[in-house]
């Protein structure tokens, strides 16, 4: 679709749901990107921020009153936004520089602005609530969806089948993780926690499913007893099949998603635990109504999601380095293929696609491919379309942020790649980048520490010549799960979650020069206990496990110290010898090359 033809048809959707508002009383209506899971990745029938604003970045929010609008987004989509969206509709707005909070107190006195509690935390509505208090407004939880109303060819509700997954690759029974959450809720004399989002139940059932593009949830709720019992609130024709009623045994209780609410305020008059960070304001509710004590915390299972099992880690090794070799097979032929000029954005996602496709356990990409040439690169989280899309020309960085689900681990690796020469200053910035993966791939610290702790050692080659760049450090990753996962995180915005050993999360500089090129290395690490003689204190280490030649052409060698070279030298060892028994001809010889010594 042209930009003119979405930006008619947004014109055309926001007079409709300025219409219904009206019709409801309300003078203004909050649209967040999200759904009552509060996922990152959204069914379709969850799209309603790009159904109305065509703006397709996975976070961001519009605000809708009768004779303005504003869309918010983060540093990674400034310039998406602008792209994409019409702004004598929407006035485009940074998140953290122009709040919605600053926006609602120039504009909301005297207004009721209607919220969906179903798309918004009990922590957003709260928060919600006070800023539209202080503007002198009112906040509004609506019963049903104003974009729903006018959306009239909204796409069904997903009902894709759920599928076992195996303990060869899940590493521990569920009936395992059941009982062991179940033993925390009573030692906590907590009677039931409730589970909103579904890569946690995924994880806790042992099952996946397909409701999310290049995510294998099934999209559900489920109570967890303190007898380690589960309730599953799942649409039943997702449920079938011999094997996955033997998996789930007779310890899971099959509800249809509609039971839910009922089941909610029945809990009665004992202590219930929900997470306000991620559970919808109407779960809150709807305990308060049926008299439970609520107790505010944590998912129970977000950290023993998020620390990988023995089975898991050797799982994502195995998978990285099958998608090691897919990658090195697209990096050669790209060497080939880019530098004669008949190369551009989607014929490069294509291949790569297909090259991963073909690999043992693949089952979907973990994300569409950022592939961003020249000035394309600069928008960190570009995503090619006809209208965008350019060709790859020599003398400019194509930068490719891609990544496969395998049955046993889930990829996310960014390599920037000069296609034939670059300038001295592109050279510059690429190995100031490199030398900030480099300070943080290589750091030991003690347990306790937390990712917030060890963000700038990433950022402090660029501070040093006045550069930085927009967007986090590091994400955690799943095992056969989200490409995003919590609760640990490396960036600047403060973070208590200590990082722990079997932790996985990326480690991805970069630097984006707006109109000209962008840059970003990452691998994927693992947090390994590393104990060494000497030690006062347990200390912890980064295993990189993505495995993919760094651009040698990029590099400026004289720029980097000894320690910063020998540790580049002994990555490309390792990747050549993980990767040249999977390899074989051209893209071997290819590898040897590319993973050669920097100086000599």
């Amino acid at each position: 679709m042209s930009p003119d033809s979405q930006h008619s048809l947004s014109a055309t959707r926001l007079a409709a749901l300025r219409r219904e508002l009206a019709g409801r009383g309300l003078d203004g209506f909050l649209v967040p990107h999200a759904d009552e899971h509060q996922s990152e990745e959204l069914a379709p029938s969850a799209e309603r921020l790009t159904w109305l604003t065509g703006f397709t970045g996975s976070a961001g929010s519009a605000a809708v009153l009768a004779d303005r609008a504003a869309i918010f987004v983060d540093g990674r989509y400034t310039l998406q936004a602008r792209q994409q969206v019409d702004t004598r509709l929407f006035e485009p707005r940074h998140v953290t520089e122009q709040p919605l909070s600053a926006w609602l107190a120039e504009h909301l006195a005297g207004k009721r602005l209607g919220y969906d509690p179903r798309l918004h935390s009990q922590s957003q509505a709260r928060r919600l609530q006070a800023e539209a208090r202080r503007a002198g407004g009112e906040a509004v939880a609506v019963e049903t969806n104003p974009v729903d109303a006018v959306w009239d060819d909204r796409p069904a509700e997903p009902a894709a089948p759920v599928v076992p997954h195996p303990l060869a690759f899940a590493g521990r029974p569920s009936a395992e993780k059941r009982a062991e959450l179940a033993d925390r809720l009573k030692a906590e004399k907590l009677a039931a926690a409730v589970l909103t989002q579904p890569d946690s139940i995924a994880w806790l059932l042992n099952v996946r499913g397909g409701d999310v593009t290049q995510t294998p949830l099934a999209l559900s709720f489920a109570i967890l007893r303190d007898d380690a019992r589960v309730e599953w609130f799942v649409a039943p024709e997702k449920v079938a099949g011999p094997e996955l009623q033997a998996q789930l045994g007779n310890g899971v209780i099959l509800r249809r998603p509609d039971e839910l609410c009922e089941a909610l305020e029945s809990l009665g008059k004992v202590r219930v635990l929900a997470d306000p960070g991620s559970a919808g304001a109407w779960i809150f509710d709807r305990l308060a109504e049926g008299g439970s004590e609520i107790v505010e915390g944590d998912d129970p299972c977000l950290l023993p999601k998020a620390c990988k099992n023995p089975v898991e880690l050797d799982g994502t090794r195995a998978a990285h380095r099958r998608d090691g070799a897919a990658l090195s097979r697209f990096l050669h032929w790209l060497e080939e293929t880019a530098p004669s000029g008949g190369l551009d954005e989607l014929g490069a996602i294509g291949h790569l696609a297909g090259l991963r496709a073909a690999g043992e356990r693949y089952r979907s990409l973990s994300f569409s491919t950022i592939a961003g040439s020249g000035p394309n690169g600069a928008v960190i989280h570009y995503r090619a379309i006809p209208a965008t899309n350019r060709t790859i020309r020599p003398g400019e960085f194509l930068l490719v942020d891609s990544g496969a689900q395998y049955l046993d681990g889930t990829t996310d690796v960014t390599r920037t790649i000069a296609i034939g020469s670059v300038s001295d200053e592109m050279r510059r910035r690429f190995t100031g980048v490199l030398k900030g993966h480099i300070a943080l791939a290589r750091q030991r610290f003690p347990a306790g520490t937390t990712g917030s702790q060890l963000d700038a050692l990433a950022r402090m080659h660029l501070w040093q010549a006045g550069l930085d760049f927009d967007h986090g450090t590091g994400h955690g990753v799943g095992s056969y799960l989200g490409v995003h996962e919590g609760p640990q995180r490396i960036s600047k915005v403060p973070n208590s979650v200590a990082l722990r050993p079997g932790m996985i999360v990326s480690n991805e500089p970069g630097y984006y020069k707006e109109g000209a090129y962008g840059i970003r290395i990452e691998n994927l690490v693992a947090v390994v206990e590393d104990a060494r003689p000497g030690d006062e204190k347990p200390m912890l280490a980064f295993e990189t496990l993505t495995l993919a030649p760094i651009d040698r052409h990029a590099v400026e060698p004289a720029l980097l110290s000894a320690e910063e070279t020998a540790w580049l030298d002994a990555y490309h060892a390792r990747v050549r010898e993980s990767l040249s028994p999977l390899l074989d001809g051209a893209a071997r010889a290819w590898l040897e090359q590319a993973t050669a010594p920097l100086i000599g």
